[in-house]
């Protein structure tokens, strides 16, 4: 990758050629952050004008094509936002949202109207308090899941001084980080990192963020590894995208170099209806034949659960069983407590 630089502007997707004209792109690039690390640059094929890895990571004028149904916040982070930082949908579980920026920034992100150099930013010292003593005065939280942004751009410092804090809380036994580094800049994964993310008393899960085989490179395969040596529980996130994984012989081999990297398939996310990114969304009913397409296809270990994230902060539905019903576009989705919801929302 020899000099590589991280792109972060329009400007430098045509000097690198990962563009052909910018015209028409500087309005994407103002609305939603633009951000290609070079492990990324390195596996775009630039002859191909359908190459999945471009089509994840490079900005597309089809980003400002907003649908009736999207939604700035299509999960519902901010209806469960007691403090600034926490999102607490689940009673046992909450996210800690430390910081809003990633190394990269995927063109179908569901918080892309919070995240990148003009999003939400980082927590200040006080609203990182404010959140530590929110989750140290519920005795039912169990598990602390830091996501955001991308958590793992933090410094070793800061991470360790993050994990200190939960291991003072002895009601948390559990916590997750959901990251991308590990794939688009598996460089940063090294002792001082896995070294921050271990705490006496708690069990540190990584989720791991990979949607196409490609991006199992030897690099990323390594950091798995030094994660996994140094006593990280490794889970698998993907979402199901149109153009980059949706065909069961893509699928199959993703959730194969999951397994084979000790990364045990979790989800499988159905895309959000976050604005802009219609062109990701594969149907339901298409989700639904290509998850059941790996079934015997591929080893049970391989198989991920595919999941639904209800709009307006219901949380998430198994869309493989009968928490769905309906057809042609009008589903009714029934969340955790047994509520129905309208999909897509009118």
């Amino acid at each position: 990758m020899g000099g590589i630089l991280s792109m972060k502007t329009v400007k430098d997707l045509v000097q690198a050629g990962l563009v052909n004209d910018g015209a028409g792109l500087e309005a994407v690039a103002q609305k939603y952050a633009v951000g290609i690390t070079p492990a990324v640059v390195a596996l775009i094929d630039r002859d191909d004008p359908n190459d999945p890895m471009a089509r994840q990571f490079v900005p597309s004028a089809a980003e400002l094509v907003q649908m009736p149904d999207e939604r700035v916040d299509p999960i519902g982070d901010l209806t469960h936002s007691p403090v600034e930082g926490i999102v607490h949908r689940y009673p046992d579980r909450v996210l800690l949202k430390a910081v809003h920026v990633c190394p990269v920034y995927c063109r179908f992100c569901f918080r892309r109207e919070m995240v990148g150099p003009q999003g939400l930013g980082t927590l200040t010292p006080g609203q990182m308090d404010a959140a530590v003593d929110y989750i140290a005065s519920h005795s039912e939280i169990w598990e602390v899941i830091l996501t955001g942004g991308d958590p793992l751009v933090l410094s070793p410092r800061r991470l360790r001084d993050m994990m200190v804090r939960l291991a003072g809380i002895e009601h948390i036994k559990i916590v997750r980080f959901h990251t991308r580094v590990p794939v688009v800049e598996p460089e940063r994964v090294d002792a001082a990192m896995i070294d921050a993310l271990t705490a006496s008393g708690k069990t540190t899960y990584l989720a791991v963020h990979a949607n196409h085989p490609r991006e199992f490179t030897p690099e990323a395969r390594a950091a798995m590894a030094r994660m996994h040596a140094g006593g990280l529980a490794l889970i698998s996130q993907s979402v199901l995208l149109k153009g980059v994984n949706d065909d069961v012989e893509t699928l199959a081999a993703l959730m194969q170099r999951f397994v084979e990297n000790r990364v045990q398939p979790y989800y499988l996310h159905h895309p959000d209806l976050a604005p802009g990114t219609s062109h990701f969304r594969v149907s339901i009913a298409d989700g639904q034949a290509l998850v059941a397409g790996l079934r015997g296809r591929i080893s049970g270990l391989c198989q991920p659960t595919y999941v639904l994230d209800i709009p307006g902060g219901h949380g998430k539905a198994d869309i493989r069983t009968a928490a769905i019903s309906g057809g042609d576009g009008c589903f009714t989705v029934r969340d955790w407590q047994g509520g129905e919801h309208a999909y897509p929302p009118k």
